[in-house]
């Protein structure tokens, strides 16, 4: 069960760094080119003084899914935490977990999509293959994760 986890878990962060850097949209509308990533997306919101929408985003789209990776690849192989340190993070990562935004960013992504076909011409990026492998994974390494096997391993 661990190492599974753990596979899964080093796979889909190893997918973060290039779902949230590359692009994940080029859309041309009137002769105008545009190409968007995550991070890029959150920076003009920033620029545009939309700071509170880019800090919701970058917490709940880059953040939550990070710690929430980290913290299973914790639990299932590096185990550096003391017993009550890692009971304290698998509850945190339960919780958080369930605010994390990844899978409904895609979502988002495919609906926009569908909608703006007719409106401007748009291609995905190389980042939304990685970004829909990255939710994939990150969902099967949470869904592997069998607590009660971890609490029994631990000395």
């Amino acid at each position: 069960m661990r190492s599974r986890v753990a596979a899964l878990t080093i796979s889909s962060l190893a997918l973060f760094p290039p779902a949230i850097l590359l692009p994940i949209v080029e859309i041309e509308k009137l002769g105008h080119h545009h190409q968007s990533s995550l991070l890029s997306g959150i920076r003009d919101l920033f620029q545009v003084g939309e700071w509170r929408i880019g800090i919701i985003i970058f917490v709940f789209s880059i953040l939550f899914p990070l710690a929430k990776l980290l913290i299973l690849l914790e639990l299932s192989w590096v185990q550096i935490l003391t017993s009550n340190q890692r009971s304290l993070a698998y509850r945190w990562m339960e919780r958080v977990g369930k605010w994390s935004m990844l899978d409904v960013l895609l979502l988002a992504i495919l609906v926009m999509w569908i909608k703006l076909q007719g409106l401007v011409a748009f291609q995905f990026g190389p980042a939304i293959f990685a970004f829909a492998l990255c939710v994939i994974m990150s969902l099967l390494a949470a869904l592997a994760l069998d607590p009660h096997a971890l609490w029994e391993e631990i000395p």
